[in-house]
């Protein structure tokens, strides 16, 4: 059984209502991160491997609070204090002291005020550690490896297709990116590096998208007449030709996603989360950003040549009569 066998839907000329959901999904994205900043001192959540700092987590073996334990670490100086996973499971962020050599400093002072306590008997389940200058290096690091991912695709795409296909395939990527990250702003998920490693891999999967459905363009393109087809239709055409790839493909890797989020526990809650989103957006944007953009470039700034009308005898040139 093959679903979307014969596909014949129009989305190109319902393109300026997907730029408008686009362009509000957008603005929720940048008043989520202006309001970060504003309430956070940065536009999303992150964590210890980029702030610097000291990250220990704990399970206590009774009933335990999140107030019990900021109680226990000093009330309003207490640290960052979250709950994690399971109950009586909590992380404890805190930033490490000015001028320290010792990193294990924090952690030790944390787990001895957890001791005199009194809250029973608990278990130290991780604990990292940071230095401030190593998260400014892996901020600046994930930075340019999302940078040197859009130049790569550019100079790929533009080899193995044109330059416009690489150019509608850059703004469909950074479209899927900008909506991400407007999506973390929005619920605060903590950016570690696993979240970036799922940043990366949204690119390439959204980029994989739009590949195929590029390549079925540039093979409708070089057919006989293909040239002379009406671009949107065309376009059309060669969307429906791959849904029914692009959506198998889509609903296969969220079922995968879905598991994940289910049963693989809060360690890898917020990666699956970045994922999950990325293949949602990523499915949309292949086909209502990436094949509108290449219409876009195409009729702005891309030269065609008109065929040339063809007539059976030379017409003669009209002569003023003189009177």
């Amino acid at each position: 059984m093959r679903f979307f066998k014969d596909a014949h839907f129009e989305f190109l000329p319902k393109r300026r209502k997907a730029y408008v959901v686009s362009a509000a999904a957008l603005a929720i994205g940048f008043a989520a991160m202006l309001f970060n900043i504003a309430t956070l001192g940065s536009f999303l959540d992150y964590g210890v491997d980029f702030t610097g700092g000291t990250l220990v987590q704990v399970q206590f073996e009774g009933e335990v609070t999140a107030g019990d334990v900021r109680a226990a670490l000093g009330g309003a100086q207490a640290p960052a204090i979250t709950r994690f996973g399971a109950e009586n499971e909590f992380t404890i962020r805190a930033p490490l002291p000015e001028d320290t050599a010792d990193l294990d400093v924090v952690a030790r002072g944390i787990r001895a005020q957890l001791d005199a306590s009194g809250l029973g008997a608990y278990q130290v389940v991780r604990t990292e550690v940071v230095g401030p200058k190593i998260g400014e290096e892996l901020t600046t690091q994930a930075a340019l490896a999302i940078l040197f991912s859009f130049l790569l695709t550019l100079l790929y795409i533009a080899f193995r297709f044109e330059f416009r296909f690489g150019l509608a395939s850059i703004l469909a990527t950074a479209h899927d990116i900008l909506i991400t990250l407007g999506f973390l702003a929005l619920f605060r998920v903590e950016i570690s590096l696993p979240t970036v490693a799922a940043i990366l891999t949204v690119v390439g999967y959204s980029l994989n998208d739009t590949i195929v459905v590029f390549d079925r363009i540039r093979e409708n393109l070089n057919k006989k007449g293909g040239r002379r087809e009406d671009p949107i239709k065309l376009t059309d055409r060669s969307i429906n030709e791959v849904l029914p790839r692009t959506v198998l493909t889509s609903m296969t890797t969220l079922a995968v996603l879905c598991s994940l989020l289910i049963l693989g526990g809060a360690v890898i809650r917020d990666f699956t989360i970045v994922l999950i989103l990325g293949v949602v957006i990523g499915t949309y944007s292949s086909i209502f950003v990436a094949s509108p953009a290449l219409i876009e470039i195409q009729q702005r700034w891309v030269k065609t040549d008109k065929p040339k009308k063809k007539s059976g005898r030379p017409t003669a040139e009209k002569t003023a009569i003189p009177v």
